[in-house]
């Protein structure tokens, strides 16, 4: 029968316990919690049946200290320029997973890479594998640098969890975040929704190399696919802009807004830089025009709330990096088979809701 524990009422349950419910011996219960060794498929799913029945919760400290030594993962993610970066919220993320996880042998070491500079993502991930981790978290920004980046992890044999973008051709641990393109979609439907059905609408990327940028172009793929099978009469226009510069985007922006035959009506800009538009939209003073972007950093919260933002999509970055940590660690010491792709939810912010919106 399973201990009671000191505390309370509840009992402890034993992997013995388990065995004895399941007919079968502790070493059998053990190699497939730990899923290693020859198991019948029969027996296999009669234990985890058990397993379930009883919630049997592995004693994660006493595995770790069974480790005898401390676990150093390493976080690989682009470097945040300011405490309002983006970056800075997956970041808070995996420190309060690491302060919480601290007890069981858990030390992490960070390295960060130039969104601007992809060398300096393959340098930052080469000073990652110096260390020997036990499993990486990294966010794959270049999509061919993180493809050459996976296939020397798993030759390696070292598990990695990717975070904000994902790459499906990669066999990765798991992947924590936002369906990248279902998110693009849902913001073409946004501004389907909310603006004339006679004026254009455009999808704005900043940025020199942004076909490398997996969750960009899923997001683009997405916004261009609604438009496609939902209302392909509209004028769309695909706009990159290089320059961040409220002159520049004037440039860039003032000839579409004058058209006569469509004017333009709303704009998407894919990333956390909605903000910028923003700014133009207020110093020109071309009111009228519906903004959607991403992300709830400081530039990005003011804008929706003096009206010039109508949607942000968040994609919980706090709880990628959280989570991300977490699942590194159930797998590495509790052996936990983890969720290959294990999506964030999607939120649409309003200037109605945002000083409602809970993070961690």
């Amino acid at each position: 029968m399973p201990n009671k524990s000191k505390k309370g009422n509840n009992p402890t349950i034993r992997i013995k316990d388990i065995a004895e419910k399941a007919g079968v011996s502790i070493g059998t219960v053990d190699r497939v919690l730990h899923n290693r060794g020859e198991v019948s498929e029969k027996t296999k799913k009669k234990v985890l049946a058990i397993v379930k029945e009883l919630n049997y919760q592995p004693n994660l400290l006493a595995s770790s200290l069974a480790l005898k030594k401390e676990i150093p993962f390493a976080v690989l993610i682009p470097k945040a320029h300011d405490d309002d970066s983006y970056w800075m919220k997956p970041l808070d993320g995996i420190q309060k997973a690491a302060n919480e996880m601290a007890q069981y042998g858990i030390r992490i070491k960070y390295h960060f890479f130039d969104m601007m500079d992809k060398s300096t993502f393959t340098s930052a991930m080469e000073k990652a594998l110096a260390d020997n981790p036990r499993g990486i978290l990294f966010s794959p920004y270049f999509t061919n640098e993180s493809v050459k980046a996976a296939e020397l992890l798993q030759e390696m044999e070292i598990p990695f969890v990717l975070i904000d973008s994902n790459l499906k051709q990669i066999d990765k641990l798991s992947y924590l975040g936002h369906d990248a393109q279902q998110s693009g979609y849902l913001a073409g439907r946004l501004l389907d929704l909310c603006t004339p059905k006679d004026q254009s609408v455009a999808i704005l990327n900043f940025g020199k190399e942004t076909e490398n940028l997996s969750h960009l172009k899923r997001r683009k793929e997405g916004f261009l696919t609604y438009f496609e099978q939902n209302n392909p009469n509209r004028e769309l226009h695909v706009l990159k802009s290089e320059d961040e510069d409220v002159e520049y985007l004037a440039s860039l922006l003032t000839p579409v807004l004058r058209k006569d035959k469509m004017p333009l009506a709303g704009i998407f800009v894919p990333n956390s830089k909605i903000y910028r538009v923003a700014t133009f939209i207020k110093q020109y003073e071309h009111e009228g025009i519906h903004l959607i972007g991403y992300d709830l950093i400081s530039k990005n919260v003011e804008a929706i709330k003096g009206g010039l933002i109508d949607f942000l999509v968040c994609q919980r970055p706090e709880e990628q990096g959280y989570k991300g940590i977490y699942t590194l660690f159930e797998h590495v010491v509790a052996r936990k088979e983890a969720i290959k792709e294990n999506f964030t939810s999607i939120d649409i912010i309003t200037r109605e809701n945002i000083d409602y919106y809970r993070f961690l």
